[in-house]
């Protein structure tokens, strides 16, 4: 499951009390206003909800500590062909310790997590980026001040910069795929009417969307740390009063959860270029999904992708579950990078075992990058050393 939380989805949305025109007088039951707050993105331009607090939201009381987590890059120029065993990766208690970027660049990071706790004893907010989670195993429910959404697996969750939010997570085993995007992560353009709405050809339409529900509204005071990353640096923060104490709201920025299995696949004749798949987009990356389909069915029809040259992007795969038709070797939670430069494709024997096939139960994720992307010390621990190699063909 991934979660979004950003500009990705307009739809106009509403929660909780309003009053019945903007910027205009909401008064407490017991005496008092509430506090408006604009919560928006790419200036004034981009989408942006309103919220109504029963505290101001401006109230710091203390700063604590400061701690750069910037990623340590161990290859800043790669042109080898990577896989990553990202189940190796190590469960961490604490969910920001859990996350771990693997591959970077100045418009995205990517990386896995293992969290073991809910995310209960502290508050987070992401002001540099745009977040994506790809729930692959455990389930519960993400906590923001605009709502609830529940979760499970093969869900995308995408959360916009600047949202505040914890996790509940249902037991301990977890894995996620995550994305910080640097730039707004939308639904793609060629899937949209001028007016927003998704076209009949999409592969998804808004009701597959999930908006947030159950708003939760808290009258608290007291000292709530709130854990702020900004440029690499994750800032703590003590607020005197509860972040999520939001009467109401309404808007077009706000978290939102759409299921890998509600992504319908377009197939072909013949073989479909990877476009097809495509779920999610930015300026500088696009998300794809790989899902359970019919295969070709032109009589003569080769199922396997052909081989290609990645001369414009880094190509990165999470393989999620199912059976990984062109890759041999290939196991669930591993992520293979195939470097823009040098061309891939199937695996030996895969081209050929494609033939005659009818259906692909697989499921992944796609990543391609318009920049290159670099590898981080933590890709290397879990870095199997050989998959640049795999495409010999032993048998001549």
């Amino acid at each position: 499951m991934f979660v979004i939380l950003s500009h990705a989805m307009p739809i106009y949305h509403t929660l909780g009390e309003i009053p019945h025109k903007r910027h205009t007088i909401m008064p407490k039951p017991d005496g008092g206003l509430y506090y408006e707050q604009l919560f928006g993105t790419v200036g004034f331009d981009g989408m942006s909800s309103l919220m109504y607090h029963i505290h101001r939201p401006t109230q710091v009381k203390e700063i604590l500590k400061s701690t750069d987590v910037s990623p340590r890059v161990a290859v800043s120029k790669n042109m080898k062909s990577l896989r990553l065993k990202g189940f190796d990766v190590p469960p961490a208690d604490d969910f920001l310790d859990s996350r771990k970027a693997l591959l970077i660049n100045s418009d995205v990071h990517l990386g896995v997590a293992a969290p073991r706790m809910s995310l209960r004893s502290y508050f987070y907010k992401n002001a540099d980026a745009d977040e994506l989670l790809f729930i692959h195993r455990g389930s519960g429910t993400l906590r923001t001040f605009l709502g609830n959404l529940p979760f499970s697996y093969g869900d995308y969750l995408v959360i916009p910069r600047g949202m505040i939010y914890q996790i509940d997570f249902n037991d301990a085993d977890n894995r996620i795929l995550y994305l910080e995007s640097f730039t707004p992560i939308y639904t793609p353009k060629r899937y949209r009417n001028w007016f927003g709405q998704l076209l009949e050809h999409s592969p998804y339409c808004e009701r597959d969307i999930r908006r947030p529900s159950n708003l939760e509204t808290h009258d608290e005071k007291g000292d709530f740390v709130i854990k702020v990353k900004k440029q690499g640096v994750l800032h703590e923060y003590v607020y005197a009063t509860h972040p999520f104490d939001v009467v109401g709201w309404d808007g077009y920025n706000y978290p939102y959860a759409f299921s890998i299995h509600d992504f319908e696949p377009i197939t072909g004749r013949v073989h479909q270029p990877p476009p097809v798949h495509q779920t999610f987009e930015t300026s500088a990356f696009v998300v794809c999904s790989f899902c359970p389909r019919l295969y070709d069915y032109h009589p003569q029809s080769i199922p396997a992708p052909y081989n290609h040259s990645n001369i414009d992007s880094d190509e990165v795969l999470y393989y999620v579950d199912g059976d990984f038709m062109s890759r041999n070797d290939i196991s669930a939670g591993q992520l293979t990078l195939h470097p823009a430069g040098i061309p891939h494709g199937p695996h030996p024997g895969a081209y050929e075992r494609s033939i005659g096939k009818k259906e692909t139960l697989e499921l992944a994720v796609m990543v391609d990058t318009f920049k290159p992307l670099q590898v981080t010390e933590e890709a290397l621990k879990i870095d199997d050393g050989k998959y640049w190699r795999s495409w010999i063909d032993e048998s001549h």
